[in-house]
């Protein structure tokens, strides 16, 4: 059975009661539904705990889809950890600290995609940190200025809204896409848009704040050449 995706709902909710309807050869842990983000799309997938019945705790070191089923999410236990048998109930509870600040930053990013209107080659989100990589073709980009465009766009106040379209709707719109390293995750005939007030629109599966202001301060730490049309810009919440 294909895993609830409980953070596509709500990326706020920090724990859920869950089933384990299986647990893998290698010891992942698959649950009929879960709050924890699998990695995807440069974010990495989320660390918590797994709360069992007697209070016990199976500490999860990160979160993966199957590789055999996409539809179904991996919980990886980190080592030594004493397995749940498939059938038992349990409760799911996110590491909500280390969330949050991957949502505060993978918001920035996105701002950050506006603030510098170019393709977008790859990314990587972190702990509070992050960075894309444009294909510019010409360098000059100052730390500065890009901050203080990007901090101007997280003064807004702007709301984080999602809407479904189709596969299709997209197809007939292709300018919504800026990650060419990235595709828009599909396969389920309709495709998720993040829409950051007036500023931003484009198809996203990860996880983001509800309103920009969340984001709070935030500066470019450094830009790189990373080839002769390629600057890799990292930002950090301060």
């Amino acid at each position: 059975m294909p895993t609830e995706l409980l953070f596509r709902q709500d990326a706020y909710l920090m724990e859920t009661p869950a089933t384990v309807e299986a647990v893998n050869e290698r010891g992942g842990i698959i649950l009929d539904r879960t709050v924890f983000y699998a990695t995807g799309g440069g974010q990495p997938g989320d660390a918590g705990h797994l709360r069992r019945v007697d209070g016990s705790l199976v500490a999860i070191a990160t979160t993966i889809y199957d590789p055999d089923d996409k539809s179904r999410v991996i919980h990886v236990p980190a080592e030594g950890q004493a397995l749940p048998a498939p059938g038992e109930a349990l409760t799911a509870v996110l590491d909500w600290e280390r969330r949050l600040k991957r949502m505060r930053i993978h918001t920035a990013l996105h701002l950050l995609s506006v603030v510098l209107p170019f393709p977008v080659t790859g990314g990587s989100i972190g702990d509070g940190d992050g960075r894309l990589d444009f294909d510019i073709p010409e360098g000059g980009l100052d730390k500065a200025e890009v901050t203080g465009k990007l901090q101007a766009l997280v003064a807004r106040e702007a709301d984080v809204t999602e809407r479904w379209i189709t596969d299709a709707e997209l197809d007939a719109n292709p300018g919504l896409v800026k990650t060419m390293s990235v595709k828009p995750p599909r396969g389920s005939g309709r495709v998720r848009l993040v829409a950051i007030g007036d500023i931003d629109l484009q198809p996203c599966g990860g996880t983001h704040v509800r309103n920009t202001a969340e984001i709070g301060l935030v500066a470019v730490t450094d830009i790189e050449k990373k080839g002769k049309q390629n600057r890799r810009v990292r930002i950090a919440l301060a």
